[in-house]
């Protein structure tokens, strides 16, 4: 079969065409999440990029789209590349673990183990006495790379599993205040351990 009878067959027209439409929107939308996360982390280069390559391929799938206006699949395929789209680029932002945020932790028990643990870590901590809804509270803030936030919250919930805290996205960091990155699993959950035990 010669390409232009192919292109014309029901094969490509209601299978491959909405299959290619469903995964060019996929990309599309994916790399659109992904360049607004890189504006929010003020990486406007990265950000160009992406936005560049983004709307090329958006631009292939609309003419497509255009080019198919009485098949209906095609409509369910754009539709659905969009929305799985959005799913697939938060994923992917997840693993990418791009930039820094602010850990507030909020602790009625006294905090000063915890302070001193994250310092001897390499992290800059700030904490100050507060008084909360139930009476006097510790109020720790540190900032840490995106990567780490789970070893922090686990080492928070290891001195008090109580205390409250939150996490806000940074999107710039002084260099005085550089975060310093985490050792590997193993050895943080080694030194918790040890802290803990002279506690």
């Amino acid at each position: 079969m010669d390409m232009p009878a192919f292109l014309n067959s029901p094969l490509y027209t209601y299978g491959i065409l909405p299959l290619l439409i469903f995964l060019a929107r996929i990309a599309d939308v994916s790399l659109d999440t992904l360049r607004i996360i890189f504006i929010n982390r003020s990486l406007r280069y990265l950000a160009a990029f992406f936005g560049f390559v983004q709307i090329l391929i958006w631009l292939m799938v609309i003419r497509q789209i255009f080019q198919s206006l009485d098949n209906p699949l095609c409509y369910i395929a754009y539709a659905g590349g969009f929305a799985a789209g959005n799913i697939i680029g938060l994923a992917i932002e997840n693993r990418l673990s791009i930039g820094r945020v602010i850990i507030r932790t909020i602790t009625r028990r006294e905090g000063d183990a915890l302070v001193d643990f994250l310092r001897t870590s390499g992290f800059g901590v700030t904490a100050h006495d507060a008084t909360g809804a139930t009476g006097p509270v510790k109020v720790i803030f540190t900032i840490v790379e995106r990567s780490d936030i789970s070893k922090v919250v686990e080492t928070i919930k290891r001195f008090n599993p109580n205390a409250f805290y939150s996490v806000e996205d940074v999107r710039f960091v002084s260099e005085a205040v550089t975060p310093h990155r985490l050792p590997a699993s193993r050895s943080w959950k080694k030194m918790i351990s040890r802290t803990r035990t002279k506690v």
